[in-house]
């Protein structure tokens, strides 16, 4: 048996100072008084306050909040740090494209002024060539230059009909390409093909005489049916 004040009886029994009170009231529990102090009886074979034991549970169970709390926590940090990391790349691959970009668009930039120069040059060399002074400086050297053309053109002709004529009268049985593919009357597409044929070989092949632009066959020496 002990006896206790009235607020230690209802942190005993975990219940209300009203509650200890009614208690006494209805005699469930005995009290006295000393030294004008009510005093509860309690005897050691009454339960204890169902409270405490509430209590411990739910300090258990704080604490159990607590850790997981903090575990939300730390991955909520992990979380962020991730995040934060993923955001500085993407910073800096924005970054490097817009770097890209503007280099891309100073080059096209670049590219224009160039072009554009070289259209200004062009209508200033037309603008040139325009004028009176210039075309006829122009028009005397393309006649010059035709002129001289001519004159090359005929010079090789007359050479290439002198060597023909000597190789006509010092050798016997050859003839141009040109009178042997005339007198065959061979269709327009062979006559092209065997051309062909006589141009690729000419320089390897020791049948084939050249002079000048013109082939020659010696007919009484060589066989060309290969060729044709």
């Amino acid at each position: 048996m002990s006896n206790m004040t009235i607020p230690d009886a209802a942190v005993h029994f975990g219940v209300s100072r009203e509650a200890i009170h009614n208690r006494v009231r209805r005699g469930s529990l005995k009290s006295v008084v000393e030294n004008g102090v009510k005093l509860v009886i309690i005897d050691k074979t009454m339960a204890s306050s169902p409270r405490v034991q509430v209590k411990k549970v739910a300090v258990n169970s704080d604490d159990k909040y607590y850790k997981l709390l903090e575990e939300q926590n730390t991955k909520l940090q992990e979380k962020v740090e991730k995040l934060e990391g993923e955001t500085r790349s993407l910073r800096d691959q924005k970054e490097q494209m817009l770097i890209a970009e503007r280099i891309k668009i100073e080059q096209i930039y670049k590219d224009k002024d160039e072009q554009l120069k070289s259209i200004l040059n062009t209508f200033q060399s037309q603008f040139m060539l325009s004028s009176p002074e210039v075309q006829e400086e122009h028009l005397e050297a393309e006649i010059e230059e035709e002129t001289q053309d001519e004159e090359i053109q005929e010079i090789e002709t007359e050479k290439d009909e002198i060597e023909e004529e000597k190789i006509q009268k010092g050798r016997l049985g050859i003839m141009s390409l040109k009178k042997y593919l005339k007198e065959q009357k061979l269709p327009l597409k062979k006559v092209l093909r065997i051309k062909d044929k006589f141009k690729k070989q000419a320089k390897t092949d020791k049948r084939i005489i050249t002079i000048g632009k013109k082939y020659y066959l010696n007919l009484d020496k060589y066989d060309y049916r290969d060729l044709f």
